[in-house]
């Protein structure tokens, strides 16, 4: 399977975890934990019976694999904190802002001039979020802080990081990546569960946790990072649409949620944000 293949499916797959992450009936910290958990083990299983040689470790990108890891975990929980305020349409239009904020990153860690066009794409996008966040429900600027907005920002915030940070990891075996990172958010994770959350779920809450555990993470991310260094920024930034259309077309087809209509304005300036940034990494990587 080539690369942009993976990363596409990734992207399908990941698109559908805002439903399923419903069904689990758990917080956002308990259920990245035991993400963290089923990923490890199911990962480190196939690591073992997939090794037909000595694996070549690279120190700095072990160590580039831990900031990674860690980067992850705080995208993941602040992602599904961000469902458990706000419509999973909402959620994910504005955590794509990723590729945006990947180019502003970007351009501050290697020193590159931001421009008019840049900027203009910032603030367009900017507008866009607060329109999908329902800025016009919201009779102050506390009160849509509250709905959720920092936590599908902060998710986008970390995903760019993400990234970034993923695409110095091009030696080190993808599965070997997943399983540091996974390993990360368990030891991040461990002092802040609450245990008493899992007192109270049924076998199909378990189905479901064992499904994002083992699919939605092991899986998607062994798929995401093998794929990830072999692809432009533009590429990547393209392909990330396919996550949000599968998000949202399962948002309106199974839970009957209807975007009004700045909302849906809203959506369509932070995909142009999206567009743009992808193209501009596209015109700057063909400049290199």
């Amino acid at each position: 399977m080539s690369a942009a293949m993976k990363f596409a499916l990734s992207m399908a797959i990941f698109g559908s975890i805002g439903y399923f992450s419903a069904k689990t009936n758990l917080p956002a910290i308990e259920l990245v934990f035991i993400r963290c958990i089923c990923a490890c083990v199911v990962l480190s299983i196939v690591f073992l019976f997939s090794q037909r040689k000595k694996e070549v470790v690279d120190r700095k990108e072990i160590g580039y694999s831990v900031l990674c890891g860690m980067f992850l975990v705080v995208n993941w929980v602040f992602f599904f904190r961000s469902f458990e305020h706000m419509s999973v349409t909402v959620a994910v239009s504005i955590y794509h802002l990723a590729p945006v904020l990947v180019v502003l990153l970007g351009s501050f860690l290697y020193r590159e001039k931001v421009s008019l066009k840049v900027l203009l794409t910032v603030i367009i996008c900017f507008i866009g979020t607060l329109l999908v966040g329902g800025i016009q429900d919201y009779l102050s600027f506390d009160d849509l802080m509250s709905a959720g907005l920092p936590w599908a920002f902060g998710a986008a915030l970390f995903y760019a990081l993400t990234t970034l940070t993923g695409k110095k990891i091009a030696k080190l075996n993808p599965i070997l990546t997943t399983i540091i990172q996974t390993s990360v958010g368990i030891i991040m994770l461990l002092p802040l569960v609450k245990w008493d959350y899992f007192n109270y779920l049924t076998g199909e809450n378990w189905f479901y946790i064992l499904l994002t555990g083992i699919i939605h993470t092991g899986f998607v991310y062994y798929l995401f990072f093998s794929s990830l260094p072999k692809l432009s920024s533009g590429t990547i930034a393209v392909l990330v649409f396919i996550d949000p259309a599968v998000a949202i077309f399962m948002d309106i087809v199974l839970t009957a949620y209807r975007p009004d209509f700045l909302q849906i304005i809203g959506i369509l300036l932070i995909f142009w944000g999206q567009t743009h940034a992808a193209l501009k990494r596209k015109m700057s990587e063909s400049g290199n």
